[in-house]
């Protein structure tokens, strides 16, 4: 008898459903850890490093990512990381680190047989995704996601179509894995 759990990784493009997907196998006992939730605490964890990483970007394009309280403004950030693949590149090598800690702690620490690591870019954090037994890639047609990412986010469009510009090639990456991959289409 294996008493290994099963891990599977769900992912897929922005608005695709994966979180929709995850729910209902949390309706059959599975457990899961959600990548976006950890990336939330991860930057408030270095919300210092962020800030002076940042700033002096920020302030040439006239975009401010910090709050009166002195919190980061998470969708300014956004919008200056993802204009530019570098500073996608130094955001990732800030929070990636803490995530791939609080994943490993998740997995190390929870006893069930049956985990679901719901991240996008999971494939960003090897250590973390060779532990995955299978992967979920959820996907759904272009113009549904663009109409759930508008109705959820409350985004410029411009803002989504560069999200999903930087998303573009994500099941190519996936498939760079010697790990079993099912494609869901989601609605």
């Amino acid at each position: 008898m294996d008493n290994k759990p099963e891990i599977i990784c769900v992912t897929g493009p922005m608005a695709s459903g994966k979180n929709y997907i995850c729910s209902q196998m949390e309706k059959d006992g599975w457990i899961s850890i959600d990548a976006d939730i950890l990336v939330h605490k991860a930057i408030e964890q270095s919300t210092d490093k962020i800030l002076s990483t940042f700033e002096p970007f920020a302030n040439k394009k006239k975009i401010n990512i910090k709050n009166t309280d002195g919190s980061i403004n998470r969708r300014n950030l956004g919008k200056l990381i993802f204009s530019n693949k570098k500073y996608l590149k130094l955001q990732e090598n800030i929070v990636y680190p803490i995530i791939t800690s609080f994943i490993m702690e998740f997995l190390q620490n929870n006893k069930s047989k049956k985990i679901i690591i719901n991240a996008t870019v999971l494939y960003k954090t090897p250590e973390v995704l060779s532990k995955c037994t299978r992967i979920l890639f959820v996907t759904a047609p272009f113009f549904t996601r663009f109409k759930r990412a508008y109705k959820r986010d409350k985004m410029k469009p411009s803002l989504i179509l560069q999200r999903f510009f930087a998303q573009k090639n994500l099941l190519s990456e996936y498939k760079k894995t010697d790990i079993p991959i099912e494609i869901v289409k989601n609605k």
